[in-house]
């Protein structure tokens, strides 16, 4: 199924030029790799290189591109071009009847007690424990647990493996051995969250553990009990952070990164890969590092130094010997 670029502008805006509007779009394209009947975008203008070779039927570009664009051929004039082709794949998914129906597979596993909302869907051996609760339009992808009092908010996705409420890791020593702490609290996740496959997010202790409106968070992530993830925050796999942080709105944590427990972390602070926070960050801006986290600028300096410390070395041992060659030679 085919659609025309009339019924993508008529849908999502944006200025169609150079391009008639009965024109069928088949498929959404790589640049690189568009042809004919394709639709593709351009969002950073370093590969215009690129645009100018495509044989793609319509491009999607920024104003400052539509020149060269039309130089080529049709084009879509949008002020953030990759926006609007993620939203283009939300209308192509619809028109295409892809995604989830709304109701409950036949395996899966949901308590009496539970609530599921009449629009949500529940995917193939996934659990829901008693008293927890399923918001509007809200997708549980296969084999996703949502545990007791668990509340997921409305139009979120969770990949398959999601855990969701599982016991935090609390113990307390007694002579050697360890005495389990009960995790009392549980799981609260807004709207608009998506949560990628085999992540895990425990309850809390006694509070519960908070995922705010709007989080996207990838695969394979941990998130420990009575941590609070502010809204739009993202993070990218195999993150991990541990209990009772605090952190902000419009954060990025790149992937690999870890975030010691009990720290607060402001909004729009931006973690880079393998970072290791250790101290609460409370400025917004990019931070780095392994050896150890600094502001992102004082980090690439000391890693550029850092590059260097073999041959100061040498040029250090060579200076000594020449001081002690010389030292030598006047005491004789």
């Amino acid at each position: 199924m085919s659609l025309q670029l009339g019924q993508i502008v008529d849908a999502l805006g944006g200025q169609l030029e150079g391009v008639g509007r009965d024109t069928e779009i088949e498929r959404l394209a790589p640049l690189e790799s568009a042809g004919g009947g394709d639709l593709t975008f351009l969002s950073n203008p370093r590969y215009r290189s690129q645009l100018a070779a495509s044989g793609a039927a319509c491009v999607i570009v920024a104003p400052a591109m539509r020149d060269v664009a039309l130089a080529r051929g049709g084009c879509i004039v949008a002020p953030d071009p990759y926006a609007y082709y993620a939203r283009v794949t939300q209308l192509w998914a619809r028109a295409h009847g892809q995604g989830a129906q709304p109701g409950i597979h036949a395996s899966a596993v949901v308590d009496p007690q539970a609530q599921v909302h009449p629009t949500a869907s529940i995917g193939p051996l996934c659990v829901v424990e008693r008293g927890a609760v399923i918001g509007a339009h809200t997708v549980l992808k296969s084999r996703v647990t949502v545990g007791e009092r668990c509340v997921v908010g409305a139009r979120c996705i969770l990949h398959p493996g999601v855990v969701i409420g599982a016991d935090g890791f609390g113990f307390a020593n007694e002579r050697g051995a360890w005495v389990k702490i009960e995790q009392l609290g549980a799981v609260r996740i807004g709207d608009d969250v998506e949560i990628g496959a085999n992540t895990c997010i425990d309850r809390g202790a006694l509070d519960d553990t908070v995922i705010e409106d709007g989080v996207k968070l990838d695969n394979l992530i941990q998130i420990a009990h009575n941590v609070h993830v502010g809204r739009h925050t993202a993070m990218a796999g195999c993150a991990a952070v541990a209990g009772s942080t605090h952190i902000g709105a419009h954060c990025t944590i790149a992937g690999a990164a870890r975030i010691v427990g009990h720290l607060q972390l402001a909004d729009n602070v931006h973690v880079s890969t393998s970072t290791v926070v250790t101290h609460s960050i409370t400025r917004p801006g990019q931070y780095t590092g392994v050896f150890p986290m600094d502001d992102n600028a004082r980090w690439e300096k000391n890693a550029a130094t850092l590059r260097q410390l073999y041959r100061l070395r040498e040029r250090i041992k060579a200076l000594e010997q020449t001081l002690k060659d010389g030292s030598a030679a006047t005491q004789q």
